[in-house]
């Protein structure tokens, strides 16, 4: 059984960084990962997503260019580098992994981390 532990959110203001990881236990083989986000009172969206090989990224139009995903298949570990935070980017942020068809998909992927608060101030 897979199992996604997330740290590295907290609280930073407008411009800052933070860098987000997603450490798995279990076999991940072959597996996509991803990050999606929900902040109060709206839908869960996409971030972004890598293949297994992390040779393919994805990543949505409105964190394109200031985020970036990466993994390290040894550590069964996955990251999420936020730059130039916006207060619009505050969310509970959620890595999942999964055989995943389409990344841009949520219920795409099996296993899901229990989520990371990241709050961005003005």
């Amino acid at each position: 059984q897979v199992q996604l532990v997330e740290s590295g959110g907290g609280l930073v203001q407008a411009g800052g960084s933070l860098r987000l990881s997603c450490a798995a236990s279990g076999r991940t083989l072959g597996y996509a990962k991803g990050w999606f986000r929900q902040a109060p009172g709206k839908e869960r969206e996409f971030v972004a997503a890598i293949s297994w090989s992390g040779g393919t990224t994805y990543y949505a139009d409105s964190v394109k260019g200031r985020f970036t995903i990466s993994r390290d298949n040894a550590k069964n570990t996955v990251y999420l580098q936020m730059n130039s935070l916006k207060p619009g980017d505050t969310a509970v942020y959620y890595c999942a992994a999964g055989p995943v068809a389409n990344p841009f998909r949520q219920y795409g992927y099996d296993y899901w981390g229990q989520g990371t608060q990241v709050t961005v101030s003005s």
